[in-house]
């Protein structure tokens, strides 16, 4: 176990992501919760009428049990919106609402909000099950067929040195060069076309008009659905009811500063009415959406500051680590809190709040301006 992944004294690793997947959950604001049920995996909720709530069940290394997917009753089948992770596990659960709650009835249309495997993963494999084609956003559906294309050997040249500069050690880069690409082991085969998704565009399913809104950050172009009949948001996991959607910066793009993205397009849900249900990916389905708003954008401000005040001295993402996570973290976790961390210090470096510092050993360091 690395420096900056030991645990705390007393408590011991918890192999999962954690629940936030970033630099700590900020606490819950006042939501209310009006569907008191949770259905169990592989069966649905109804949360209004031709609408079903399905919880599907993820990998036990992970933090967060389920993701929350949507099914969209049409006339001659189902629209499905996002569709679990790849894995053996996830397809034997499908095969199981296809037959129950489904009704035997096809999918008929499938979208993915963005590109992360619980959301894409099987989106292949349902694809070519039902021979539709996968809605999802140009970005982010050429981001999953980049990654999932990309060998071991590809993705540990370009990550190594990435970790090396965020001031990672030499037991985390072993576990990078070990681990090779964690995406294309998690995520089946990404669909060889897509039906683009764009921000403002209207789509009609079940009957009923849906607009896309397109939020940014936790991934490059995340697409969330509002109705507007129903006073509907499915959120993905642009907005979560009690743990901050994780915003993070990855090799692919080492300069980014996708936390000033996030809050930006957050705005863009703000002239949503106050009884919207919010349907995130993870969690219950909530009422309070500017509350929870309010909540995220605090906890960034509130890390911001914590950042700040870390680099009077010079200091790496893996020093902010420790300083912004009191929690255990493991070979898993670790990498999402450096991400984490980097995208603070990203924002702040591009404000010009910060300077930064790359020294001969190609580890680099922020310091206030």
């Amino acid at each position: 176990m690395t420096e900056i992944a030991r645990s705390l004294p007393g408590q011991q690793p918890t192999g999962r992501l954690p629940a936030d997947g970033g630099a700590g959950a900020p606490p819950p604001a006042e939501l209310s919760y009006p569907i008191p049920e949770t259905p169990d995996f592989a069966r649905t909720l109804a949360i209004a009428p031709g609408i079903l709530w399905l919880r599907m069940p993820l990998p036990r290394n992970l933090a967060l049990d389920h993701i929350n997917l949507w099914l969209i009753e049409e006339s001659d089948g189902w629209t499905v919106v996002d569709t679990g992770i790849g894995t053996a596990e996830t397809r034997e659960v499908w095969e199981q609402v296809f037959a129950g709650p489904m009704g035997g009835r096809p999918i008929r249309r499938l979208l993915a909000t963005h590109y992360h495997p619980d959301h894409m993963g099987s989106a292949g494999w349902l694809c070519d099950r039902f021979g539709i084609t996968l809605d999802a956003t140009l970005t982010d559906w050429l981001l999953a067929r980049s990654l999932s294309l990309t060998s071991d050997a590809d993705y540990v040249r370009g990550a190594l040195p990435f970790y090396r500069s965020a001031g990672a050690d030499d037991g985390l880069l072993g576990m990078v060069a070990q681990a090779g690409n964690p995406y294309a082991k998690s995520v089946g085969q990404v669909p060889l076309q897509v039906r683009r998704l764009q921000h403002g565009q209207t789509l009609t399913l079940g009957g009923r008009a849906w607009h896309v809104i397109v939020g940014e950050g936790h991934a490059p172009e995340l697409a969330t659905l509002w109705c507007p009949a129903e006073k509907l948001l499915i959120s993905a996991d642009q907005i979560l009811p009690k743990i901050s959607p994780n915003i993070s910066v990855w090799s692919s793009e080492p300069e980014a500063d996708n936390l000033a993205l996030y809050l930006a397009s957050m705005s863009r849900f703000q002239a949503l009415p106050p009884d919207t249900l919010v349907l995130p990916s993870h969690g219950r389905p909530f009422i309070g959406l500017h509350r929870r708003l309010e909540a995220l954008a605090g906890h960034h401000r509130d890390r911001l500051d914590q950042t700040l005040a870390a680099c009077e001295r010079p200091a790496t993402a893996a020093d902010l680590v420790k300083v912004l996570f009191r929690r255990p973290l493991d070979r898993h976790t670790v990498f999402f809190a450096l991400g984490e961390a980097l995208a603070h210090l990203n924002h702040l470096w591009a404000g010009g709040q910060l300077v930064r510092e790359t020294d001969a050993s190609g580890v680099t360091r922020f310091r206030r301006a």
